[in-house]
């Protein structure tokens, strides 16, 4: 931690299990609607958690629990994190208290992370377009976190009423977020690709009985 308070209250349960990278990319490619609409309109994060820039994420989920208010279990993740993971934090919904900011942002990209999810509040939104952390969230304050715990790190978590489990991926783009079980990528993908194609065909249909 680039912290020296003691984080002896934050369990931490590390984990091997990550999608593909390739996988992830492939399936990244695509629209979560339409993503979503494959996976039977299921695993949709809440339209709560909005963008705070305007770049796409993509990633296995490296679970996060804080208490309201409190980001010391953030501060820990980075200790476990490897590159290409998002941090998905359970913040308790808690939108009065900032557990996520510039400096941390900063830290992220040092660990090669590929985006952050907070079912709570962050601060200092304007860094992270210039930084290029894809950053989503409940809510904006500036009111600053406290740094006490407890919280978890690599247990499962729910964030805008989905379970995310460690290692999982999550696909989010301006439309919101998706969450995919990484065992049933290698299915999925075929399926996302299979739609993508049919929507084309669709479109090309409307426009050219449109223009008749």
């Amino acid at each position: 931690m680039f912290l020296t308070v003691d984080a002896s209250s934050i369990t931490v349960a590390p984990f091997e299990r990550r999608a593909d990278a390739a996988l992830i990319r492939a399936i990244a490619q695509h629209p979560v609607a339409l993503i979503g609409d494959v996976q039977q309109r299921m695993g949709m994060l809440s339209a709560g958690i909005r963008p705070r820039t305007s770049l796409p994420l993509a990633g296995s989920i490296l679970p996060v629990l804080v208490r309201e208010g409190d980001n010391l279990a953030i501060h820990r993740s980075l200790d476990e994190a490897q590159p290409g993971d998002v941090l998905v934090v359970n913040g308790q919904g808690d939108v009065n208290r900032a557990v996520f900011g510039g400096l941390l942002a900063a830290g992220c990209l040092a660990r090669g992370i590929a985006g952050v999810v907070i079912d709570g509040s962050l601060r200092d939104v304007a860094e992270f377009e210039e930084l290029g952390l894809p950053v989503y969230s409940r809510g904006v304050s500036p009111a600053g976190p406290y740094k006490h715990g407890p919280g978890s790190v690599g247990m499962p978590v729910a964030c805008g009423n989905v379970v995310c489990n460690p290692g999982d991926v999550i696909v989010g783009d301006a439309d919101g977020l998706i969450v995919l079980a990484a065992a049933a990528l290698p299915e999925l993908l075929p399926r996302v690709e299979a739609q993508a194609d049919y929507e084309v065909t669709l479109r090309a249909g409307l426009v050219d009985g449109a223009r008749r």
